[in-house]
């Protein structure tokens, strides 16, 4: 609520006193008063830039947090001004004023550093102020101390800021608004016009390419816009002449250039309606006692040593990225080799070249990801830890293709050894059957698919193992063999002194049946000779008779024709005669 607010003015959070911060009691007892959810809003650029101007624009005054009109930096620590929300009745504004990096007063890049940090990790909405244009320094500046805030947050691990997934990046990390102070470059790309926030994605935008010149330009930008979620970029021409800028506290806006007027207006708007509340691991709204919270916890882990000094900065970022990226790549490879080998493989080659294919991405992994790797140290490292893999895979890929191949052959040839010990092969041409049959299981052994490199091995120790069976039936063979040649040898003795017998029993029969057969054909022949002879007389005599009965019949036709001779002549004499007294005649 708004009456819990009692802060006219600013007041310092953080002291920065010769290089040591302390945190303001005072300042700490104000946030705890505060039960609303916080919008906090942290500005951090270059000391004498107008920070503190664009605060005080945001708390609605024109004066409050200190404006200097000389060259040396009036700010000093963290300062801090906590106003009812604008446009959130609900929220209060926490506005934090920084002290300006690059003093060359203070000579102190380390103390930057964690004033920098700070603001970062405190802040839901993150102000970077720089001059004229976005350049790689800045971006470098920004990409460092963005890694160094999250190697804070990882050594402090507060309970309340631990992020922990992906999904809460966007909701923990604090929006970034970067603002081009006396901005003089033309918003155009191409030839074309483009807005602020096109030049702020352009100058973030990475390169295509994966050699280490690229690598080393990309990664900043590519942590940045992983950290900053959501961008906003604002560009300010020069507020006035220069000569009036030792007076901008009092200036209104009547004195001020239209367009610098116009475009602080935008600024607050945006600040006011898409600054988000601060917001923790969960979903957790920050109000003053966990903001409280927040910070001793990160200035108590800057004090006790928790945050590198801004001389070793960059090697710390090396080792944290460099391991990381080590990490990452071996995570990749162990994805990929996860997803694509199947163990056991059926060549080595195989795996090589799944290995390589896994190598390879894991190396593009690493150097995505690697910064300043000095001398490839790391990469080294990586291609150590891959030949480790690669061998433990091969060495994995070798007894599993052995425990596979063993298992195999005992379900293949476990029959076969059941019908040995029951002794189906000791027999005569028992060893050239069971060699058959082995000869059949090898077939069957071989058309199993994914045995692995071990496959040929492991079948021919099994067959080694099995050559004293193997010679055991051959032996058994050959005397079972032996006695049979033996059994049969006499057996055909005896077969041919039978067959020899039963020859002289048919020869015998033969012969027998010959003169059976040579007595029937003369009975036969005696026979058909009587019966010929009977046929004959027969014939002769029906001849004869034939004869008798023909010379009979012209006999007969003899007398016939006689008696019709004398018939005739009879008749004619008595046609000739006169006719008689019948009864004379009678």
């Amino acid at each position: 609520m708004a009456s819990e607010i009692h802060m006219p003015g600013p007041m310092c959070l953080i002291e920065n006193t010769k290089g040591k911060l302390v945190v303001n009691p005072g300042a700490l007892k104000s946030l705890s008063a505060i039960k609303q959810p916080l919008v906090v809003v942290a500005i951090v650029g270059l000391y004498r830039t107008g920070k503190s101007y664009l605060m005080n624009k945001l708390a609605g005054k024109s004066k409050g947090f200190s404006i200097g009109s000389t060259v040396q930096s009036h700010t000093k620590g963290i300062w801090m001004w906590c106003v009812p929300h604008p446009e959130k009745p609900n929220r209060t504004l926490v506005l934090l004023d920084t002290e300006g990096l690059g003093d060359v007063e203070k000579g102190d890049n380390n103390n930057d550093t964690q004033i920098f940090a700070l603001a970062i990790l405190l802040s839901s909405t993150f102000v970077y102020n720089t001059m004229n244009k976005i350049d790689q320094r800045a971006i470098d500046l920004l990409y460092y101390v963005t890694e160094l805030s999250n190697l804070l947050r990882t050594v402090s691990s507060p309970d309340l800021d631990r992020v922990e997934n992906e999904a809460d990046i966007v909701s923990c990390c604090p929006g970034l608004v970067w603002t081009l102070r006396d901005f003089y470059l033309s918003l155009e790309a191409d030839g074309k016009l483009i807005t602020a926030d096109d030049y702020l994605e352009t100058s973030l935008r990475p390169k295509r390419g994966t050699d280490q010149s690229l690598q080393n330009f990309n990664l900043p930008r590519l942590c940045i816009q992983k950290f900053f979620p959501v961008k906003k970029c604002f560009i300010f021409d020069s507020p006035t002449h220069r000569k009036k800028l030792t007076q901008l506290e009092s200036l209104h806006n009547d004195d001020l250039d239209p367009d610098f007027v116009q475009q602080v207006a935008d600024f607050c708007h945006y600040i006011f309606h898409y600054s988000k509340t601060k917001t923790l691991s969960g979903g957790i709204k920050v109000n003053g006692p966990k903001l409280k919270k927040l910070v001793l916890t990160y200035v108590n882990a800057i004090s006790s040593g928790g945050l590198p000094c801004v001389e070793n900065s960059v090697l710390a970022l090396a080792q944290t990225k460099n391991s990381a990226a080590v990490k990452k790549a071996i995570a990749h490879y162990d994805q990929q080799m996860r997803q694509k080998l199947q163990l056991p493989t059926d060549t080595l080659q195989e795996l090589l070249d799944l290995h390589r294919a896994s190598k390879r991405e894991a190396i593009e992994v690493f150097m995505k990801n690697s910064f300043k790797d000095v001398d490839q140290k790391f990469q080294k490292e990586l291609g150590t830890l891959l030949k480790a893999k690669q061998d433990d895979l091969c060495k994995q890929n070798l007894e599993t293709s052995s425990y596979l191949c063993s298992a195999l052959l005992q379900d293949i040839f476990g029959r076969l050894e059941e019908d040995v010990k029951q002794g189906i092969y000791s027999k005569p041409g028992g060893h050239r059957l069971f060699i058959q049959k082995v000869e059949e299981l090898k077939a069957k052994y071989y058309q199993e698919a994914r045995k692995g490199i071990q496959a040929e091995e492991a079948l021919q120790k099994y067959l080694q193992s099995k050559e004293s069976v193997s010679d055991a039936i051959r032996q058994t063979d050959v005397a079972l063999t032996q006695r049979e040649k033996e059994m049969e040898e006499a057996h055909k003795k005896e077969e041919a002194a039978k067959a020899k017998a039963q020859m002289l029993k048919n020869i015998q029969r033969q012969n027998r049946l010959r003169m059976e057969q040579r007595e029937r054909l003369h009975q036969e022949q005696v026979r058909q000779m009587e019966v010929n002879r009977a046929n004959y007389l027969a014939q002769q005599q029906r001849a004869l008779e034939r004869r008798l009965q023909e010379e009979a019949a012209k006999q007969e036709e003899r007398i016939q024709a006689e008696r019709r001779r004398l018939q005739n002549e009879i008749q004619k004499q008595k046609n000739a005669a006169p006719p008689e007294d019948p009864c004379v005649l009678l």
